[in-house]
């Protein structure tokens, strides 16, 4: 059997306000291109199709076109809920879903009544163990979250978490590919830089002794990083395809084809993914970035970090000159020393002030100053 593993799709997120919608159908379009080059028997999405649990119209059309794209011919296609989209609404639309040949996972259910999927795929029998992102809230009763103890609440989560997982891999036999597919923090894992911080600290995680050796892929979801974790079942973050945020610069999107039989290790083949834009970030003054950004392939998306004296117009005139910089920050300047307390400020005018606050900060911009006694005029004059 080989199984195709993606994740963390995040279809809707932007970057810096600017739509990453035509991204995301080029990227989806090549993992269904990967899945029919490869000849991929089953599919596993394991969580964060979208980046909001309130997905727009476009969003949904994207994500639900690829789904079907992948399911077509039959293969079966197996989707779980990530923390980033409304369980709810994936169990909405899972009746439509399953009448083409797409399973869903929305919440955790015991084993016997839809937590393990049985699939036929590629003359094979897999057990596919679901664990839709567990939240603190749904796992950990309120009495331990409302007593205080943070110990306590992480030891109940992950214990928890660990039966959850041993109850649903007890049934997995010889004679079948056992696997796992689930969205969330392995420990020892590394994040790849865009995820949501408050589901990947120390409270949410899990250690990699809960996947028991009779499993022989673990498909796992919620870190935007392709990694590989020690553990008694081989674990596999495929990570996101596109690079999400900035602080994703070092991600080299990919996902997984998983070729494995009953009783035998799985081998796994990472497929780079190629559609998306890059995000890259330039430093330095005005003519080192405009210089550096010649290098840059076209359409990759920018931050500009400017080693520059601030005035006005600056970002403006970056952006006119470079179109693909999405976002222009000043450097932290080095030296600077708090500013005093001054309490004769009352007695200036705001004009007084601003031309002060300028002056500290070293900037010189004749076109600014007028602007800003404009402004005070107009807001002098009104009735």
């Amino acid at each position: 059997m080989r199984l195709l593993h993606t994740s963390d799709w995040h279809v809707g997120k932007a970057v810096r306000g600017r739509s990453r919608a035509d991204e995301h159908q080029a990227v989806l379009a090549e993992i269904v291109r990967v899945a029919d080059d490869r000849a991929a028997d089953l599919v596993i999405v394991a969580g964060d199709l979208f980046d909001t649990a309130a997905p727009t119209a476009e969003s949904e059309r994207i994500v639900y076109r690829a789904l079907l794209d992948l399911a077509a011919g039959g293969r079966p296609v197996v989707v779980i809920a990530g923390n980033h989209d409304s369980a709810q609404r994936l169990a909405a639309v899972a009746p439509l879903s399953a009448a083409s040949g797409i399973q869903v996972a929305s919440a955790i259910r015991p084993a016997g009544d839809g937590g393990v999927l049985e699939v036929e795929a590629g003359g094979e029998t897999a057990l596919v163990a679901l664990l839709p992102f567990p939240s603190q809230r749904y796992v950990v009763t309120a009495d331990v979250l409302c007593s205080g103890d943070a110990a306590h609440a992480h030891a109940t989560y992950a214990d928890r978490v660990v039966r959850i997982l041993g109850s649903l891999t007890a049934g997995l036999g010889d004679g079948t590919v056992n696997l796992v597919a689930g969205h969330l923090m392995v420990m020892g894992g590394t994040m790849g830089g865009g995820e949501r911080g408050a589901h990947t600290v120390f409270d949410y995680w899990v250690p990699s002794t809960a996947f028991p050796a009779s499993v022989q892929y673990v498909a796992l979801g919620h870190l935007h990083r392709a990694q590989q974790l020690p553990g008694p079942a081989p674990l596999h973050y495929c990570g996101s395809p596109l690079q999400l945020d900035f602080g994703e610069t070092a991600n080299e999107p990919v996902v997984n084809l998983v070729d494995v039989r009953p009783g035998l290790p799985a081998q796994v083949t990472s497929v780079p993914l190629s559609a998306g834009r890059r995000l890259r970030t330039l430093r330095g003054t005005v003519v080192d970035v405009l210089a550096a950004a010649q290098d840059v392939p076209e359409g990759d998306h920018l931050r500009v970090v400017l080693d520059e004296k601030p005035r006005a117009g600056l970002a403006d005139e970056i952006r006119e000159r470079l179109p693909a910089a999405v976002e222009v920050v000043l450097a932290p300047r080095e030296g600077e020393a708090a500013t005093p307390v001054d309490h004769d400020r009352l007695d200036r005018t705001p004009q007084v002030l601003f031309r002060e606050y300028l002056a500290e900060r070293d900037v010189a911009d004749d076109r600014l100053v007028a602007l800003f006694d404009e402004l005070v005029d107009e807001l002098v004059a009104e009735p």
